[in-house]
């Protein structure tokens, strides 16, 4: 079963639609039905969602390895945490106007360190697994 990956990825998805309905909603206000027509806020916008798509499914995968693979639920649930850290941080910097540069850094940091994390705890557990 793949309880706290459930969880998790129910959370990403709350967060996913979010950032897909606040594209609409500007391609809509801004009359764009195909890129962002110049407008910067509509750019930014696009790039969060796009940006999360990009990040989120590999970070999912690896939590779900970890789970189906019997590993202990707080390590699919705190590099879940992570994901989700990373991911709010990243799209609120980048959809500041200005965009918060530190921010997106930051999130991008939280995001790429957890699928570092998520790899080693994936070898580890898994070689833990077939040797240990």
């Amino acid at each position: 079963m793949l309880i706290v990956t459930s969880i998790i990825a129910s959370i990403l998805a709350i967060i996913f639609i979010k950032l897909s309905l606040a594209v609409i909603g500007l391609r809509r206000r801004n009359k764009v039905g195909l890129g962002s027509g110049g407008h910067e806020d509509l750019e930014r916008a696009i790039r969060a969602q796009g940006n999360f798509a990009e990040y989120v499914p590999l970070g999912l995968i690896l939590i779900a390895c970890l789970e189906l693979n019997g590993a202990p639920w707080l390590a699919p649930a705190l590099t879940g945490i992570g994901l989700i850290v990373g991911r709010l941080i990243h799209a609120k910097g980048i959809n500041e106007p200005p965009p918060n540069f530190s921010n997106r850094v930051l999130g991008m940091k939280f995001t790429l360190y957890t699928l570092v994390v998520l790899v080693g705890l994936n070898l580890s557990w898994s070689m833990y697994q077939l040797f240990g």
